[in-house]
């Protein structure tokens, strides 16, 4: 199920982690050439993919929500 990016915060690693809609939470890494997501790197990069649809396993799954 698609869900839009609400919010973002750091894990206690400092990798950057989406906050989805349905309140489940998503590593967001740009960890190339496996993962291509170099607008996670900058705060304005960030900021322009709020509300962009990510796939959310979490919610096919039927698992509460993380937040």
């Amino acid at each position: 199920m698609r869900q839009p990016i609400v919010d973002y915060h750091r894990d206690e690693e400092q990798h950057w982690v989406a906050e989805l809609a349905c309140g489940h939470c998503q590593h967001v890494r740009h960890n190339p050439p496996w993962v291509d997501r170099p607008w996670v790197t900058t705060s304005a990069g960030r900021e322009s993919m709020r509300g962009f649809e990510l796939e959310c396993v979490k919610c096919d799954q039927g698992v509460s929500p993380d937040l």
